[in-house]
């Protein structure tokens, strides 16, 4: 008798220490580390692999800018995306506005070709912003139950994560203009020395999550540094296919400007 209780109290304690609580990332109590996400421009190789397509990539290069800014008096991050690859059709540029206190988000405008669709973003709604000539989601609606992240900031929002061993979170995205937000789980899996430039070598947390999309089933692994809470790599798998993200070093040239 005396045996099967201690087993039993082993067993509880045992399991209560096994589980690990999911933290829900939030604007309140529970909220990113906006002190970890750094200003400048930080340029990421992207590239699709798809193995039944033989000696064949898809290649382009996104920027990505994070400047101090404001709007009606509130302190922001805005961050500037570029898309460049082979074809002028897939040129993207993303403009959006968050709070430095939170990061929660304030505003974002995506235009494609002469397409812009552009918002403004509550805590408990989202408008189309009347304010942006031509915005084709103008008459756009959305009531909120709760606040959520900008899913088109999630390499910033990463980075700013409290990452550690067997950690797990739940973070609520959106992507502005398309379906509801959605509770998204990220784990840290582990954890990688990758080696960059000059052979230097950095330890990195492994951050990974799966879902689906439609009947699609896809997993997401990011490679994050420890010590400067820096997005260095991303490899995606869905259909058969990869899709690879590679943060280039910082001498690379920005090419943005050279475009008329």
């Amino acid at each position: 008798m005396g045996f099967t209780f201690a087993v039993l109290i082993l067993f509880q304690v045992s399991g209560v220490n096994g589980m690990i609580q999911r933290d829900t990332i939030n604007f309140k109590s529970n909220k990113l580390r906006t002190k970890q996400l750094k200003t400048g421009l930080k340029q990421y190789l992207v590239y699709f692999q798809h193995p039944a397509q033989n000696k064949k990539l898809n290649l382009s290069i996104w920027t990505r800018e994070v400047q101090l800014a404001a709007k009606n008096g509130l302190k922001c991050f805005s961050i500037s995306q570029k898309w460049y690859s082979n074809d002028t059709a897939s040129y993207r540029s993303v403009y959006s506005l968050n709070s430095v206190e939170d990061f929660s988000p304030v505003y974002h405008s995506e235009t494609i070709g002469k397409h812009t669709k552009a918002f403004n973003w509550y805590a408990d709604h989202i408008n189309g912003a009347d304010s942006i000539p031509d915005n084709k989601q103008k008459s756009f609606a959305l009531q909120l139950s709760q606040p959520c992240f900008n899913w088109n900031l999630d390499i910033e929002t990463f980075e700013m994560l409290p990452l550690a061993a067997g950690k797990k979170f739940v973070l609520r995205f959106y992507d502005a203009g398309l379906a509801e937000p959605k509770d998204v789980h990220y784990d840290v899996s582990g954890e990688e020395v990758l080696t960059t430039m000059d052979n230097r070598k950095v330890d990195c947390w492994k951050l990974f999550s799966e879902g689906t999309n439609g009947q699609m089933h896809y997993t997401q692994t990011f490679w994050i540094s420890k010590e400067g809470h820096e997005f260095l790599m991303e490899e995606d798998t869905f259909n058969g296919m990869f899709r690879y993200k590679v943060k280039m070093p910082g001498y690379s040239p920005n090419m943005g400007p050279r475009f008329k």
